[in-house]
């Protein structure tokens, strides 16, 4: 099998388990050099829905319930929250390695890997709500990182930009003060996992940070004025203060794009 049969397959799955089982099995595949890279592969089918279990049920941001942490179930619909952005995060992963052709071996390195994170994050993640006394798919959720997928399916220098750096890095902002919060509250596993969380997003969003200069040096435009232009197409709604600037700068942000992100999210 090639890899991008082999990525097609994973963003086919619809069980969460068969969705993890497959990532895991590919990706470990791929390590010890069982599946190729393709050049003469069929080209990418059009961006579709991935794969999805039955339930949780899809629905606008804004119809989401406001919970806070103090409440079993606040607790447990934030962890939800956190696993269903692993999950989609799992079909992104792949997405890159799938719909994107003619890149350097590196590249589907890199995105192989955050999808076998992924899916390692998610399984954590469904553990703890399981813990908790539910399961993914107990509170409804949102599409909101796949929609940006289907936004940017043609142009893989804006999937880099728009995914990993923009929709996925918000992770780095947020995380810290929601590890600080679970720590008052005693929620100690849940911090745990949030901690290794974050640790291994900063490493994903500076593979999109990487390959995103790649893109525009192979387009020959300069890396920090894309950038700006396409967070105000594509981004302006979705970006909101404040930033971890250690965190974004690790993960491979300039100064002038950090600059762009608190201008626009003004």
């Amino acid at each position: 099998m090639t890899l991008f049969a082999a990525a097609r397959e994973c963003l086919g799955a619809r069980s969460c388990e068969d969705k993890v089982a497959r990532t895991f099995a590919a990706a470990e595949a791929y390590r010890s050099g069982e599946l190729h890279i393709d050049p003469t592969a069929p080209p990418p089918e059009p961006i579709r829905m991935p794969g999805r279990p039955p339930k949780p049920a899809l629905v606008h941001p804004r119809d989401l319930p406001k919970r806070g942490f103090g409440t079993p179930e606040g607790r447990a619909a934030f962890v939800h929250s956190i696993a269903h952005i692993e999950f989609n995060a799992i079909d992104l992963a792949w997405d890159a390695v799938y719909r994107f052709r003619g890149m350097p071996d590196a590249y589907y390195a890199d995105w192989v890997s955050v999808a076998n994170d992924e899916a390692r994050h998610f399984v954590l993640l469904r553990g703890r709500l399981n813990e908790l006394g539910r399961d993914y798919g107990d509170f409804d959720a949102h599409n909101g990182l796949w929609e940006m997928a289907e936004k940017t399916a043609h142009d893989g220098l804006a999937r880099m930009a728009l995914v990993p750096r923009v929709l996925e890095a918000r992770g780095l902002d947020v995380t810290p003060g929601m590890i600080e919060k679970l720590r008052a509250l005693a929620d100690d596993a849940t911090a745990g996992i949030l901690e290794i969380i974050l640790r291994e997003e900063v490493a994903h969003v500076a593979a999109g940070s990487r390959w995103f200069r790649w893109f525009c040096e192979r387009a020959g435009v300069e890396p920090e004025p894309r950038f700006r232009e396409l967070l105000a197409e594509y981004a302006r709604a979705v970006l909101h203060g404040p930033f971890n600037l250690e965190a974004r700068s690790a993960a491979g942000f300039g100064e002038e794009e950090l600059k762009a992100l608190q201008q626009l999210s003004a």
